[in-house]
């Protein structure tokens, strides 16, 4: 059981951009049989959160809070200044009160992804800084994210703010903080035991949150699609400049080593898209989730991209190892 949950998850993470993409399609067509389950994926997006919380404890946490200027800057750049670039893009691209542009804006504030510990490792990033940062932003983005949707839409559209707190302490801090606590509790061995089958039962639920959500905005998609040509590039731009600033904002630290250039860029470019899909269906139009679904079509081959580019102009000739144990990533 150990070897084939293993051998899954491995399989998983190598064909992770084919998968995800795949699902949403899935999800699309599959839209009518697949809407009655649509309710469930707040709580299996919870599930994930918990198994991605069980690899970090707070000898990862400590590690950050002792140097926090990465932190600080991957907070700044994601949740400051690119979700100012979303905007701008949307405000030129579609005008400042559209539904397209709160999607977009949407996308930069939802917390760091998951996913980017796994590119962060194969990019011979720094991976305990980046699980670190992941579990963070996470917990934080109980206030980040509605302070952030109040300060960009607070006049133009109506939320509970209120209610959307609750939702993200029951299925992100929550999950967290009993995924963090059950590490310490372990000592790190809990994870380690249960990897066979808690591992490939995450990536399973990040595959389903993704196909659900997907089969729920399929009927509002087909009724958009002359909207594409405009929402489609917008959505590329807002990724890709995202990856950027994280590379090139990371300068702003001193001397800062290849890896931290690494792990920026793919905190800054990768979002917890799962999570946006749940905000965005949950509190908005499905107009203003498009943006957010296309934001996984188009994250995961970027990173691809974004990995080849870094092999080929910024190898790495003698990979240090991180001070903290790397832990498996969870989806």
């Amino acid at each position: 059981m150990r070897s084939w949950g293993l051998s899954f998850s491995k399989g998983y993470e190598k064909y992770m951009f084919l998968i995800i993409p795949a699902s949403l399609i899935i999800g699309f067509i599959l839209s009518h049989w697949l809407m009655p389950f649509v309710s469930w994926s707040p709580y299996i997006f919870g599930y994930v959160t918990f198994v991605m919380a069980l690899g970090c404890g707070i000898e990862h946490l400590k590690w950050v809070v002792k140097r926090p200027a990465p932190m600080i800057l991957t907070i700044i750049l994601s949740h400051g200044v690119a979700p100012l670039l979303a905007y701008g893009i949307g405000w030129l691209s579609f005008g400042a009160h559209s539904d397209y542009t709160v999607g977009l804006v949407l996308f930069t504030i939802i917390p760091l992804g998951v996913s980017s510990v796994l590119w962060v490792g194969l990019s011979h990033g720094h991976v305990p800084l980046m699980l670190a940062m992941v579990v963070l932003d996470s917990a934080l983005s109980l206030l980040v994210v509605p302070g952030l949707i109040e300060a960009f839409f607070g006049t133009q559209i109506t939320f509970d703010s209120v209610k959307l707190m609750k939702d993200l302490l029951v299925i992100v801090v929550l999950p967290t903080v009993v995924g963090v606590t059950l590490y310490e509790i372990s000592r790190g061995k809990l994870k380690e035991k249960t990897a066979p089958i808690a591992i490939p039962l995450s990536k399973l639920g990040f595959t389903a949150v993704v196909m659900l959500n997907a089969a729920a905005i399929a009927p509002h998609v087909t009724q958009l699609k002359h909207d594409m040509v405009l929402v489609i590039p917008s959505v590329v731009l807002v990724v890709g400049l995202s990856y950027i600033l994280g590379f090139y904002g990371s300068n702003l630290l001193r001397k800062p080593s290849r890896e931290i250039k690494i792990t920026l860029s793919y905190a800054s470019g990768m979002r917890n898209i799962s999570l946006g899909m749940v905000i965005a269906m949950t509190y908005f139009s499905p107009k203003a989730s498009v943006p957010v679904v296309l934001g996984i079509m188009v994250q995961q081959p970027l990173a691809t991209l974004f990995h080849a580019c870094v092999k080929k102009w910024v190898p790495s000739h003698s990979v240090s190892q991180p001070t903290v144990k790397t832990i498996e990533t969870n989806n």
